[in-house]
């Protein structure tokens, strides 16, 4: 009998005539973590929906096995009850129920007659909880009290609910801190150990080396190769999943930097649902043309809020002062701000960037239709033209281009999403965590236009949470702390420590 908790064998799966999945073979152990590396498109999801029952039996060719016998999972249940459970980039929680309600929903602990037993899923809740080390959690408080890192902790506990043996995890540290990270990784250890098997899916390399015992690559839909993680490193990864090596992830280009054109003064942002509580508090800087700006600080230091208000979409509100070539500027809205000549690439692409059920050519054209539209009228064929020249000059990967735009990878959202707003011929460009849930890959490919557009004069503010790519690509780095603008240093030999130790206040420190 085979020591592999589950096998796959020669996995394929096609979408209309196009080959998603092209023979995939893949095992784990009990107590084993497989690191599952690929570029966007390359199948990664795909292959874990064929593996959670999102695919259904019958729909895809090949043979999955579990503790050596055939599975024939027909739908997400299926799998469940078999002990495969899949935690999503997305998490799967409902804001308004309880956490307790959270963890139990379509899982319920019944009495007889089937009325709720919640005195023993708040008793489960709390065991579970205390597990992963969140002994202070009040269950019957709404989800949405919490944070990310605690709201991902939550999946973790409703998938052991429901007694998984095998957990998929799809990019479970996009959105955590880096202590909520290392909370993360401690408790796939401690799971380890309890014979628990783990799928790692991330881009995050130095992550899956921390974490997984093996690692397999997968790039276009085929296998490339699995080996064991100690005898790999991170750029022998790389080479497996792009097929080549690659120099530098950085390729700077030179570009000249020219007089100021952009200036905001005194920004302050005030809570949504807190006004008394400032998220910004008056925070001024300048930007040049053909200046990569880089915007670096802890998670909370109020970067998502400060280019918010700028370009006219925080939600709460918000006091500034915005000058162009040293005229005033009035921004009420993104419209405005795209009038202005900005452009904004928000780190949330699945809520403020994509529309998921139009095609790839449509979320392309969508901030500029007025200029494909006469009398009222789009004009289709022009509007295709245009997404299509743009698919081919981005090297978006998508079977056709009215395909619609969440069937694409996320690496391949992204650079519609860049598309969309380069249609508007921007003079200034706000990316806001711009290669969040992207391959090192189509990282590659977004720094390269980052650099391509200082040249031709674009001036680039960029909001990051990795310090690497903050260092990698700005020509100057501002540096938040709890809302404030703490330092504006020149990127001349700046280190990682410099800018972690202006960004922590001196009260934190001692």
């Amino acid at each position: 009998m085979s020591d592999h908790l589950f096998e796959m064998r020669g996995i394929r799966k096609s979408f209309g005539g196009v080959r998603a999945l092209d023979g995939i073979d893949l095992q784990v152990r009990p107590g084993e973590c497989l690191g599952l590396c690929g570029e966007n498109g390359a199948g990664k999801s795909t292959l874990m929906k064929v593996l959670s029952g999102v695919y259904p039996y019958g729909t895809w060719e090949g043979e999955i096995l579990w503790q050596g016998k055939p599975l024939h999972a027909r739908s997400v249940r299926d799998s469940e009850q078999a002990g495969i459970v899949i935690i999503h980039q997305e998490l799967m929680l409902v804001p308004e129920l309880s956490v307790v309600e959270n963890l139990f929903l379509g899982n319920e602990l019944t009495l007889p007659g089937g009325r709720m037993n919640y005195e023993a899923m708040y008793a489960r809740a709390h065991a579970l909880l205390k597990e992963l080390q969140l002994d202070d959690v009040d269950v019957s408080l709404p989800v949405k009290a919490f944070g990310g890192g605690h709201q991902q902790l939550f999946e973790i506990a409703k998938a052991l609910a429901k007694d998984a043996r095998l957990l998929i995890f799809d990019e479970p540290t996009s959105s955590l801190s880096s202590k909520e990270i290392d909370v993360l990784l401690g408790i796939i250890e401690r799971l380890k150990q309890r014979g628990i098997a783990c799928i790692y899916i991330s881009h995050k390399l130095d992550e899956v080396a921390r974490i997984c015992d093996t690692v397999s690559v997968i790039r276009d839909g085929k296998h490339i190769g699995t080996k064991p993680m100690s005898e790999l490193d991170e750029d022998s990864i790389i080479a497996m999943m792009v097929g080549r090596k690659l120099e530098t992830l950085y390729p700077k280009v030179a570009h000249e930097i020219g007089e100021v054109v952009f200036e905001a003064r005194h920004v302050t942002c005030y809570d949504v649902s807190d006004p008394s509580r400032q998220r910004v508090k008056d925070v001024s800087f300048s930007l040049r043309r053909g200046e990569i700006l880089g915007v670096a600080g802890l998670v909370g230091a109020g970067r998502t809020e400060l280019v918010s208000a700028i370009f006219g979409a925080y939600p709460g509100r918000s006091q500034l002062e915005l000058y162009m070539d040293g005229k005033p500027l009035r921004i009420r809205s993104p419209r405005d701000a795209i009038r202005a000549g900005m452009g904004l690439v928000s780190e949330d692409r699945k809520r403020y960037g994509i529309v998921p059920l139009l095609g790839v050519d449509k979320n392309i054209t969508l901030a500029t239709l007025q200029h494909y539209a006469s009398a009222g009228h789009v004009d289709s064929g022009r509007e295709w033209s245009v997404a299509e020249a743009q698919i081919a000059s981005m090297h978006i990967k998508a079977a056709n281009a009215s395909l619609p735009i969440a069937n694409l990878s996320g690496g391949n959202q992204q650079k519609a999403l860049f598309s969309r707003m380069l249609l508007t011929r921007p003079r200034i460009l706000i990316l806001d965590e711009p290669t969040r849930g992207v391959d090192v890959g189509a990282k590659a490919d977004i720094y390269r236009l980052i650099f391509e557009l200082a040249k031709e004069g674009i001036s680039i503010i960029l909001v990051s949470s990795e310090l690497p790519e903050i260092l990698g690509t700005s020509d100057r780095v501002l540096v938040m702390g709890e809302g404030r603008l703490c330092a504006n240093l020149p990127n001349e030999n700046l280190t990682q420590e410099q800018v972690l130790a202006a960004a922590i206040p001196q009260a934190k420190r001692a």
